[in-house]
């Protein structure tokens, strides 16, 4: 399919110039005008951007865009990597916070859906946008067989903290960096939180706050989203998707 028309409709359906970020969303790298395959990664670094030249990529959708913050010179190892995106016509669409905060494709959602839960409610706004769901199971479920399934659906959990009830019904969710969310968490009522990554200041938060913890990894937490909208691309538009599991163990 055409790029434009592709980048086009990734925009509207993402909310991509609505929704605010820590820099510049979508189309991050312009390459080849015709889509035929899509390789899909986490991030944009060297060994995704093989990757997907290796699978005969035409375009790179990822979470994790080369654009942030103040503009950086082309210069040292971030100049030889927008090269080898230009050098091989390559096209690099990122969707940080908007794949966050899809309520059907995007990380969150997609881990509450593998999660067998029902998406309740949003919060945790981030730059004005609520990127964590609220979920529930119909029926409380035993902590240890939501960390199983985390295991069985969605990859090895980090680190687990079961400070909490043995059973859970209601369940908060954040991918990527929510350790600074615990005790909001806690004070909407959930018996579990399951975010990302954690740090040693956070540690005894759930313990404090009396809340069940299920930290899958930045990383794991956030091949979901990239997956989930790639497989609907597929299924839209024919176009062919593959995804690259490079994980970084973090």
């Amino acid at each position: 399919m055409q790029r434009d028309a592709l980048v086009r409709y990734l925009d509207d359906t993402l909310r991509i110039r609505e929704i605010a970020d820590y820099g510049p969303q979508g189309l991050q790298i312009e390459g080849k005008a015709q889509v035929d395959k899509i390789v899909g990664t986490v991030d944009a670094h060297q060994p995704c951007v093989h990757a997907a030249l290796e699978r005969g990529a035409d375009l790179l959708l990822v979470h994790h865009g080369i654009l942030w913050g103040d503009a950086k010179p082309l210069a040292g190892s971030y100049g030889r990597l927008v090269r080898t995106f230009l050098e091989n016509d390559l096209n690099l669409y990122a969707a940080h916070l908007p794949l966050d905060a899809h309520p059907q494709w995007g990380n969150n959602a997609e881990l509450a859906r593998r999660l067998g839960l029902s998406v309740i409610d949003w919060w945790a706004d981030v730059k004005g946008t609520p990127l964590a769901v609220l979920a529930g199971y119909d029926e409380p479920l035993a902590f240890h067989a939501l960390v199983a399934r985390f295991e069985e659906q969605v990859g090895r959990p980090q680190l687990v903290q079961a400070e909490g009830p043995p059973m859970v019904r209601t369940v908060g969710i954040l991918s990527g960096f929510g350790a600074d969310k615990i005790e909001a968490a806690a004070s909407l009522g959930c018996d579990a939180y399951v975010t990302g990554e954690t740090s040693h200041a956070q540690y005894y938060e759930a313990a404090n706050a009396g809340i069940n913890l299920l930290y899958g990894g930045h990383y794991t937490s956030e091949t979901v989203g990239v997956q989930a909208l790639g497989g609907h691309l597929a299924q839209r538009f024919g176009v062919i998707f593959e995804f690259v599991d490079l994980p970084t163990g973090l």
